[in-house]
């Protein structure tokens, strides 16, 4: 009678709990890696935990599994991964959740004609330092001077920048 072959061990050997170990350390791995580039960009250390994790499953399967077992890991891990990127590119998946449009306006762009130093008007919102006030009927991003002013307090401009409004309230 003859012993199991070098297939034979390998299959019996790959349904075990070991196997659940790897499987589990690539694919949460690989999930870490895509939430990096679709939801978290920029912070680079989920994706790092990612790759951590996706080594740590290929290492191991090393460790269980000798030469053979390990190389078809990695061979396995590095294809899905590569196709997983190229059909999300492919695909256009970022576009979704891309941002599509921007904003060039600017505080008070264009709506500052008639604006004087002196003029008064009432904080509509609270002044902390920043906020917003009504003056000549019309609402402004203004700014004090570091004093917090309430809701209701009338204001006087004191200063006025290239697009922002300095007020003191007036007592």
């Amino acid at each position: 009678m003859q012993g199991p072959t070098k297939a034979q061990i390998f299959l019996i050997t790959f349904t075990t709990m070991e196997w659940l170990i790897v499987g589990a350390l690539i694919f949460f791995g690989l999930l870490l890696v895509i939430a990096e580039i679709i939801f978290v960009p920029g912070t680079t250390l989920v994706g790092l935990i990612g790759a951590g994790f996706m080594i740590a499953g290929v290492i191991s399967s090393f460790s269980y599994y000798g030469q053979e077992g390990g190389w078809a890991t990695l061979g396995a891990t590095a294809v899905t991964s590569a196709f997983i990127l190229y059909y999300a590119f492919k695909a256009n998946v970022w576009g979704k959740f891309s941002l599509k449009t921007s904003s060039s306006s600017k505080v008070n762009e264009g709506g500052m004609d008639g604006v004087q130093t002196g003029m008064e008007g009432v904080a509509i919102s609270a002044l902390r330092p920043s906020g917003k006030a009504e003056i000549m009927e019309k609402t402004f991003e203004v700014k004090t001077l570091g004093t917090f002013v309430d809701v209701g307090t009338r204001v006087r401009i004191i200063k006025i920048d290239t697009s922002q409004i300095i007020v003191e309230p007036i007592h």
